[in-house]
């Protein structure tokens, strides 16, 4: 992820079993690692999609963990969502400009392939996009300037945008 804040890129790694998020500056020095929460628990399992909300809160989709987790700017653990139910397979993610955490959930057992909405301290706020909508595997997740939505899916190859906020 390269940040909109900084111009910093995020970056989520595993080796050897371990799971981090490094920050890198626009030199490609590295300035943080991202690995553990307070109490030494790992943060992360499968550190797939990264982004950056408005209050510099780094935002990780992690399939292994079905969860998206969620520190602050200094690497804080502030809260991770895992889902409505059963299942959660969280790919894509995105946040807009107030601050929103918008994310693919892919799950496997039965049809209900959807995006959630979170607020940015991570509540459910609603299924912005479900499969009766028409969203087949979604895997990929944008909103632009004019606050389209753009979601990739996977079992289509198409891109669908969705007039998302007003």
């Amino acid at each position: 992820h390269s940040s909109h804040i900084n111009g910093d890129i995020l970056v989520g790694m595993v080796k050897k079993r371990e799971a981090k998020v490094t920050r890198y500056n626009k030199t490609g020095t590295e300035i943080q690692n991202i690995q553990r929460d307070n109490k030494g628990q790992t943060l992360y399992g499968l550190p797939r999609y990264i982004t950056e909300n408005i209050n510099g809160d780094v935002c990780v989709s992690d399939y292994s963990k079905h969860a998206v987790v969620v520190v602050d700017k200094s690497g804080q653990h502030r809260f991770s969502y895992t889902g409505q139910g059963s299942e959660f397979r969280p790919y894509g993610i995105c946040t807009d400009v107030l601050g929103h955490i918008l994310v693919c959930d892919t799950r496997i057992i039965g049809n209900s392939d959807t995006v959630h909405l979170l607020d940015q301290d991570g509540h459910f706020l609603s299924l912005l996009l479900t499969s009766q909508q028409g969203v087949d595997d979604p895997r990929s997740v944008c909103v632009d300037d004019e606050n389209n939505l753009w979601v990739g899916q996977l079992n289509t190859n198409t891109v669908t945008v969705y007039k998302y906020l007003q």
